[in-house]
């Protein structure tokens, strides 16, 4: 099942550091199956506060996910971004093909007794 890599940056200003870890970011995700669908969009914010941009990685699963992030590759360079821009970085599974919300929700409704 693909997996996604999900940080809310927050950028203060550009450094040389910011850019040469996005010089370099592909190559520590190429050997894991990584691919940006976003990188560093600014969103269109329609609920709450939402100051930063948002960088959106699929991979094809979980472990290769996680391998990425704990390689030694991205490890090295991580410290470029986290020193010059504070954010969050999750890891999460998609959802299986033909997913439907309904059947989450029966099941969540049966679950609760309601």
């Amino acid at each position: 099942m693909t997996a996604y890599a999900i940080a809310h940056i927050r950028p203060e200003t550009m450094h040389v550091d910011v850019l040469r870890y996005i010089e370099e970011i592909q190559a520590t995700m190429d050997p894991f199956g990584g691919a940006f669908l976003v990188h560093g969009t600014t969103p269109e914010v329609l609920e709450g506060p939402f100051p930063g941009t948002v960088v959106l990685i699929s991979f094809p699963d979980l472990d290769r996910a996680r391998a990425w992030y704990a390689s030694p590759a991205y490890q090295e360079l991580l410290p470029l971004r986290t020193r010059h821009m504070p954010g969050e970085v999750i890891l999460v599974d998609g959802v299986a093909p033909g997913y439907d919300a309904t059947k989450t929700a029966a099941a969540l409704r049966e679950a609760a007794g309601l």
